[in-house]
């Protein structure tokens, strides 16, 4: 299905809205019927129908369809947020005395379940390296039910070899789930590769604005609407009609963003690499990354995340370059169009830096949306304050 087609026009039938080039915002709880039977129909079917805007919702649908033919997916659900799309997707595959496999240092909030809410409810999680195939093999049991991937990792962006693990994980009935959230489904698309769900932060490309926060989960048919007839439904994580319509807004501009993004970053890169401050540049579409070959095979694109390694150790010069910005903003998360700085000191105690280790110096920069030379600029007045 062409993109164009699907940012511009899938899902909207304007006719029945007037003819508005833009869709409207169905800003209802409820939805009324005018039989018994009707009424008796949807309560038996929510999945298929509007009944209550706590599941299905016109505005949200669709956005829902263009999200779901952009990742290659029969259908999909929009969450009130990444970490919401990623609880229902490993709670929806899991039960009491299942085992899971994640890699090492996932997200944040798929860190937590995985160590402090499902232990909880009898289920363990073993994390592996998932550069290598084999850790997966090695690391399953006879009550791995689910394999959780996060393609490129964060901070590090180590891959994991898609299909392989898709393939291994189809031949025990194992359920794989992959964070695409670094590369939108504009550059990668797991289940193209095999893999069951796919999810992603859709508060940072998808909708570009740094305005909204939502999730996207896309899978099979049959695995969304069960997932939406039990989590989905039963934890009321799904986005509200005026989010829906903000995304709907910013995929207009996806593919032009990042095109915009890329070309600035590639840019930004060549400039960083050529700075005697700096140990190591991380970009999963440098030719010096280790796993390059494997980033291209299942990558089309890379986007504007990018780590580096400051050559400088102490705490406190770390610190002063980090503020001495005035373009990049000191902030979380990342893909809205503007440039961000985000110290992994930050995230860490005080107490437990060592200066021999590299993860205090690792500062990760997201591009945006403005020119190169003006961010080099910055970055410049950044490090003159390193000796």
């Amino acid at each position: 299905m062409d993109i164009s087609y699907i940012i511009n026009e899938l899902g909207e039938d304007r006719e029945k809205y007037f003819n508005a080039v833009a869709p409207p915002i169905i800003q209802t709880s409820n939805f009324v019927f005018n039989t018994v039977a009707e009424m008796r129909s949807a309560l038996q079917d929510e999945y298929r129908t509007y009944l209550y805007s706590r599941g299905k919702n016109p505005t949200v649908d669709i956005l829902a369809k263009k999200l779901a033919a952009l990742d290659a997916a029969e259908d999909c659900l929009v969450f009130n947020s990444g970490a919401a799309a990623i609880f229902a997707a490993v709670l929806a595959n899991v039960k009491t005395g299942d085992h899971i496999i994640s890699v090492k240092e996932p997200y944040a909030w798929a860190n937590k379940m995985f160590t402090e809410i499902l232990p909880k409810f009898g289920v363990t999680t073993t994390f592996v390296d998932g550069r290598e195939i084999e850790n997966f093999k090695a690391a399953k049991t006879n009550n791995t039910t689910v394999i959780y991937l996060e393609s490129p990792n964060s901070w590090s962006f180590a891959l994991q070899d898609l299909k392989a693990v898709a393939k291994f994980a189809n031949e025990h009935s194992i359920i794989t789930i992959c964070d695409n959230s670094y590369c939108t489904p504009i550059y990668q698309q797991p289940i193209s590769l095999g893999i069951d769900l796919s999810l992603q932060s859709a508060t940072k490309y998808i909708s570009g604005h740094s305005d909204t926060i939502a999730g996207v989960l896309s899978g099979s048919s049959k695995m969304i609407e069960r997932i939406f007839k039990s989590e989905y439904n039963n934890i009321g994580s799904g986005i509200q009609p005026f989010n829906a319509w903000l995304l709907l807004r910013g995929l207009r501009t996806l593919p032009l963003r990042l095109e915009k993004i890329t070309a600035t970053t590639n840019t930004v890169i060549q400039y960083l690499k050529s700075n005697n401050k700096i140990e190591e540049v991380i970009f999963p579409l440098d030719k010096d990354f280790p796993q390059y070959e494997l980033a291209t095979k299942q990558m089309s694109g890379a986007c504007g995340l990018i780590t580096i390694v400051l050559k400088e150790t102490e705490l406190s010069t770390i610190e002063k370059f980090c503020e001495a910005f005035k373009h990049f903003k000191m902030a979380v998360s990342w893909g809205g169009h503007e440039s961000l700085v985000i110290p992994r000191c930050a995230g860490m105690a005080i107490k437990n830096f060592n200066h021999q280790l590299k993860e205090h110096r690792m500062l990760r920069l997201f591009i945006g949306l403005e020119d190169a030379a003006y961010l080099i600029n910055d970055l410049e007045t950044a490090f003159a304050t390193i000796p």
